[in-house]
Formats: C-alpha cells, sequence, structure tokens
C-alpha cells in the first residue's frame, strides 16, 4: 500500500492582486486583512512614434508582469503562505490586437493617452453620432477610447485586416491580453467595468451593442466574452507559472480603486492620482447623465447586478511630475516636488495648463496644447515645478465644480495614487477643491480593491459591509487657505484655461 503524502501546511492565506498600469506593472501580495505583505514592480517603455501618439509594447508589459507575478509566488513561498485567489487591475481603455493562433500583437498597444484617431472622432461626430454613443455607452466620442483604436489599427494595419478575414483576430484591453496568455489561450474574456471604457459597450442592456459595431465597421467576433467584476475568469497554466490559481476578479484600474477605498455608498467618491487623474463618484444602480460633461460608467458588477458612476478624467497628473524629470530633467525623482513647491512662498503667478495629450473632463478637447503663462525675469525653475503640481489641483476643482452642478457635491473626497504621498500636494487640493481630503493607510487601493474581490469571490469576505471595515484612515486634510487667496489662485487658472482653449 502506497504512502499517502503528507500535506502541505500553509501559515497563512494570500490574494495576489495584478496592478497593470500606464507606467509600471506591479504584483501585490495581500492578506487578508488587506495588509500588503509584498511588492514586486517595473516600468516599462514610453513609445512617442509621432506627436500625439503613446504606445507601449505588449509583449514588454507581458514580460515585466510575468516578471512581478513570479516573484510574488516565490515569496509567498517563502512565507509559507498560500495565493488562494488573482486578482487583475488595468489600465483601462489601452487597446491591443492579436493573432489568436500565435498569440503574437499585430501592432504596439495603443494607450488611453493617444490622440491619433481624433479625425475618426469627428467625423463620427460631423455624422451626429455623438447623443447615440452618449445614451448608449455613457462616454464621448474621444481618442480616450478604446473603439477608435481599434477601428484605426484594423484601418491601418495588414497583418490586422489579414487575420480578421481569417478569423483569427483579438481584441482586449490589458486584463483580456493578460487573461489570455495566463490561462495559455484558453480565455478570452474582460469585465463590466473594462467593457464600458470601449464606446462599443451598451451599459444600458450589458451587451456590446451591435449598432454601435455596425457604425463603427467593428466585427462582434473579435471581441470578448464580459463577466461580472468578481466571477470565475479562469486558471493561470501550469505552463506559465509553475502552478495553477485561479483568476477570481478584474476591474479597471479606476473602478478597482473606487473598491479599494469602499466607495460601496451612493454619494461616495474616491480621486486617484497617478499618471492621471481620475474621480469616481458612485451613483448606486441609477444611471446619472452629466449636464457637465463628466462620464457615466459601470463602478463595478456584483451577481450581474451593475452598481453605476459618475467619472471625470485628467489625463495628465503624475505624467506631469514624470515631464519635468525625464523631459526637461528639472528634477531626478517626485519626491523632491514637495521640499521644492514648500521653499516658494507663493505661485508668482505662473500657472501650467498640462494638456500635454488634450483636455479630458469637463473641457473634452483633443487638440488643446499645453500652456506656460505668467512668466518673468524672476521666474525660475522651481516656479515650474510648482506650477506642475498645482496644476494636478486645479484640474481636480474643475471635476469637482462640474460634479457640483451636476447636483452632487462631494463632502469628502478619499484619495490615492503617488501623488497624494506628498503632504503638501494634499493640502493644496483640500484648499483648493474647498473639501476634506481623506488619506488612506494602505496606499495601493488600486491593487487593494480587486484583492478585496477576489476575496470576495472565493467566499473569504462575506459582503461588501465585511470589506468596509478592513479600510484603514492615514490622515485627513481641511480647508485652510484664506477665501480671497483660494478665489485669486482659481482666476489665474481660469485665465490660463480660456487661453489654452482659445
Amino acid at each position: 500500500m502506497k504512502k499517502s503524502q503528507p500535506k502541505e501546511r500553509f501559515l497563512s492565506k494570500l490574494i495576489l492582486s495584478i496592478d497593470q498600469g500606464t507606467t509600471s506593472s506591479r504584483s501585490i501580495l495581500f492578506d487578508l486583512k488587506g495588509k500588503k505583505i509584498f511588492s514586486s514592480q517595473y516600468e516599462f517603455k514610453q513609445i512617442f512614434p509621432n506627436l500625439g501618439w503613446v504606445e507601449h509594447d505588449p509583449e514588454e508589459i507581458w514580460k515585466v508582469t510575468l516578471k512581478t507575478i513570479k516573484e510574488t509566488i516565490k515569496k509567498s513561498k517563502r512565507l509559507k503562505a498560500k495565493i488562494i485567489s488573482i486578482g487583475i487591475t488595468n489600465q483601462r481603455e489601452t487597446t491591443i490586437l492579436w493573432d489568436k493562433i500565435t498569440g503574437k500583437p499585430v501592432y504596439n498597444a495603443i494607450v488611453w493617452q493617444d490622440r491619433r484617431t481624433h479625425k475618426i472622432c469627428e467625423n463620427l461626430k460631423s455624422r451626429k453620432l455623438e447623443n447615440l454613443f452618449r445614451r448608449k455607452t455613457g462616454l464621448f466620442i474621444d481618442p480616450y477610447f478604446s473603439a477608435t483604436k481599434v477601428k484605426w489599427i484594423l484601418e491601418n494595419i495588414p497583418l490586422a485586416k489579414k487575420l480578421l478575414k481569417n478569423k483569427r483576430l483579438m481584441f482586449g484591453t490589458i486584463d483580456t491580453f493578460l487573461i489570455w496568455r495566463l490561462t495559455d489561450k484558453k480565455n478570452h474574456l474582460t469585465d463590466a467595468t473594462n467593457a464600458s471604457r470601449t464606446l462599443m459597450y451598451n451599459i444600458n442592456s450589458s451587451k456590446w451593442d451591435n449598432e454601435i459595431l455596425k457604425k463603427l465597421n467593428i466585427p462582434k467576433s473579435i471581441l470578448p466574452e464580459v463577466k461580472n467584476s468578481a466571477d470565475n475568469f479562469g486558471t493561470t497554466s501550469k505552463k506559465i507559472l509553475g502552478e495553477e490559481i485561479t483568476i477570481n476578479a478584474v476591474l479597471g484600474d479606476q473602478q478597482s480603486a473606487a473598491v479599494g477605498q469602499v466607495c460601496f455608498t451612493k454619494g461616495s467618491v474616491k480621486s486617484t492620482y497617478g499618471t492621471g487623474a481620475f474621480a469616481i463618484m458612485n451613483t448606486g444602480d441609477k444611471k446619472i447623465f452629466s449636464k457637465n460633461k463628466l462620464l457615466t460608467t459601470i463602478c463595478y458588477r456584483l451577481k450581474s447586478k451593475n452598481t453605476y458612476a459618475l467619472e471625470g478624467s485628467i489625463f495628465i497628473a503624475g505624467a506631469g511630475i514624470q515631464w519635468l524629470r525625464d523631459k526637461i530633467k528639472l528634477i531626478d525623482n517626485a519626491y523632491e516636488t514637495e521640499k521644492i513647491v514648500k521653499s516658494k512662498k507663493s505661485n508668482d503667478g505662473i500657472y501650467i495648463v498640462p494638456a500635454f495629450t488634450g483636455l479630458g473632463a469637463p473641457y473634452w478637447n483633443s487638440q488643446a496644447k499645453g500652456l506656460i503663462t505668467g512668466l518673468t525675469r524672476n521666474t525660475d525653475w522651481k516656479n515650474l515645478v510648482r506650477a506642475v503640481v498645482e496644476s494636478v489641483a486645479y484640474q481636480s476643482y474643475d471635476l469637482f465644480e462640474a460634479m457640483k452642478k451636476d447636483g452632487s457635491k462631494p463632502r469628502i473626497i478619499k484619495v490615492d495614487g503617488g501623488m497624494v504621498a506628498n503632504n503638501w500636494f494634499a493640502q493644496f487640493l483640500s484648499d483648493i477643491i474647498d473639501c476634506n481630503v481623506l488619506r488612506p493607510a494602505v496606499q495601493e487601493t488600486t491593487a487593494l480593491g480587486v484583492a478585496f474581490f477576489a476575496g470576495y469571490q472565493v467566499g473569504e469576505f462575506k459582503s461588501l459591509n465585511e470589506i468596509k471595515y478592513k479600510w484603514k484612515k492615514n490622515a485627513m486634510f481641511k480647508p485652510k487657505i484664506k477665501q480671497k487667496l483660494r478665489n485669486n489662485l482659481l482666476q489665474g487658472w481660469q485665465q490660463a484655461i480660456r487661453k489654452t482653449l482659445a
């Protein structure tokens, strides 16, 4: 009689979050209390082939993401812990098309920041289709979203045309691409939050929209199946990762941050300050169509029921800090900015409108270009650093004013992302938006959100209410600025915006 092998004993259960962002990929291990145990992160190259074009190499994204995953798995073994579930969160609108047989992309990933499809968008608008798209998808016709990126690839890349003819072409946002590879080409899936950012998904019927697809000339056959945000997305291949682990949650990065900030009640708001900045307000089971150019989107879907959100999108937040570091080389790293801005007693009338990839909400001007105003002989490099940091608070003010005009003025803003580690910025943000700003104890809220849903799907968390109590505060920032100074600063910003749009 064969002697049975002793069961492996695990000291703890962990959840693995794959956080695939615009500038880096991270994999983070969380325990069931929501505490970060280990993180692995690598940046990848930003590709700018032409003016207004932004691309990533999908193979590089896959390579660095896989590296982070393997490092976290290795760490879990050293800790004698068991990874019970995987969640994936990702940059949302970024678009990849690939060969179903070989798995090779037909072109670089076209990033959400990319503006090359401006003419396609203008053509759709000239055909009076804006209201149709808005009513069905909750979005505006803009290069930001995936649909026109797909259309551009289909029209401009011969390999894409060939593969489409041979029924070998697949489309996905980054989550879909990662799932497909991690499951060794078995599962072509996405979730409702990512689908709702493509400009092809009907948020009323919860289906890919045939009428819109026809207008865009995009075949439904290339699109992934859409699932709940907490669901069964397949199992990782032993060939790829060395072990089988179930993928149980997928969320677009901003929606995942809303979950990580436990924005489960109607009216709750989070604002994330990463590469861009994105404010999301939970609107419950009701869709609110903004009269002030905010987006209507899906916050999350559980058990086939959508929870909706209003969203404002700022294209350049942390990317402005990267510009200071990489392009004009005024700083060596982001952490320096707090000390630099503190060294200036005021902004000296200097404003930067960072419309490097156009302007998002509430302006939606894809042709806008960046602007510096107020320069004098006394202006120094520190003024420019401060102006870039300040610009993110001013853009946030524009977003929250739009929410206010839509009848939804936030009382408290929960913030996260790299920029809010800067205490000066967090306080200035509170001063400018005239609202309490709450910073969480766990800064990786994007990764945490999808970890919560992955745990929920496998039964470790029984309810959203249970998850809610795992959130903890780090700091509260309250408005301190004098009203007159605040008004003067905002007046200067509004003048700068008018010049940008002129």
